[in-house]
């Protein structure tokens, strides 16, 4: 009868064992965080995504024990240089990206050759913001409204330039799109941020982009580039601009960002760290300041929320991709 008592006595053991790794990975979920905390951002400095990352740090620290949000840029290949970068790191918590589209979604298809699945390659935690895009154009453009420069670009194949924040970035595919369903051809100019894509307009490198609004305003309302017409929605800043929808019956294009972690987080520690980012997403002042400077909406919500919206772009844009032969390799 021995036997059995000492099986027993080791069933109790690995079980008391378990509790004990639950009970410590739950104290480390609460304490989160205990240092400061790495938001790697895909672009820039300057750019949309960058803008909201510091929104939220300015705020992080008052639902985070009093510890910072550190930025890091780190830009290039259309933010897969963050994902991989990100997606190697330890799941701790303290190394966190700023999602997108290229990035997080469709870098796979951008570039089979990637290190990691966009998909699962990290740990949904929220979604951050969606943000208003808008086609600009250089003020030399004759054609003034989206019809107008559908039919000059039907008539003079790869006629037009545009830039976008890099290949792949919701930029560069809202003008595939556009080129899909208008059934025309441009010449592509990626770069690495979207302030630099709409800098390159301003500059005349490029006759158009389809940047955020908030990349893009600045410059609008000093009069140094035009707005042609909105991805989606209109809105109040930018009276009397159309939807591209108006011409294009259909088309929809918007900037998103987000929030994720490396692969493999804990899932208490997860809910912890979309626990504290819902509590910043809340701020009244963070709200207002998206709309105003971001011409956008704070989303929120949970970690699943997210993970569903990410596998809903994925379904779209990958056809947009292939469709276009678009690839970064």
């Amino acid at each position: 009868m021995r036997a059995p008592m000492t099986t027993t006595r080791r069933g109790f053991g690995g079980l008391a064992a378990g509790m004990l790794a639950t009970s410590a990975l739950g104290a480390a979920a609460d304490s989160w965080p205990d240092r400061p905390v790495k938001m790697v951002v895909p672009f820039g400095a300057g750019g949309a995504v960058d803008t909201l990352a510091r929104l939220f740090a300015q705020r992080f620290a008052e639902f985070a024990n009093g510890q910072t949000l550190v930025v890091e840029n780190r830009s290039g290949a259309g933010g897969m240089v963050a994902g991989s970068y990100t997606n190697i790191q330890p799941a701790d918590g303290y190394t966190l990206m700023m999602a997108d589209i290229g990035a997080n979604v469709v870098g796979k298809e951008l570039n089979p050759k990637l290190s990691y699945q966009p998909l699962t390659g990290f740990t949904p935690i929220m979604q951050g913001a969606i943000l208003h895009a808008v086609m600009i154009a250089h003020p030399s453009v004759r054609e003034k409204t989206l019809a107008e420069i559908i039919a000059s670009a039907r008539a003079k194949p790869e006629g037009f330039v545009y830039s976008s924040a890099g290949i792949g970035n919701l930029s560069h595919l809202a003008m595939a799109l556009l080129e899909q369903q208008a059934g025309v051809k441009m010449v592509h100019i990626p770069y690495r941020s979207g302030s630099e894509a709409v800098t390159a307009v301003m500059r005349g490198d490029g006759q158009f982009s389809f940047p955020s609004l908030s990349s893009a305003f600045p410059m609008i309302k000093d009069g140094q580039v035009r707005p042609v017409a909105m991805g989606g929605d209109t809105t109040e800043l930018l009276p009397g601009v159309p939807s591209a929808r108006d011409t294009i019956p259909g088309f929809e294009a918007a900037v998103w960002y987000g929030v994720v972690a490396p692969p493999g987080m804990d899932l208490a520690l997860a809910d912890r760290v979309n626990a504290v980012f819902n509590q910043v997403a809340a701020v009244p002042e963070v709200r207002k300041a998206v709309a105003e400077t971001q011409a956008g909406r704070v989303i929120g919500g949970t970690r699943a929320d997210f993970g569903t919206f990410l596998q809903s772009e994925y379904d779209r844009w990958s056809k947009v991709i292939r469709a276009g032969g678009i690839r970064t390799e």
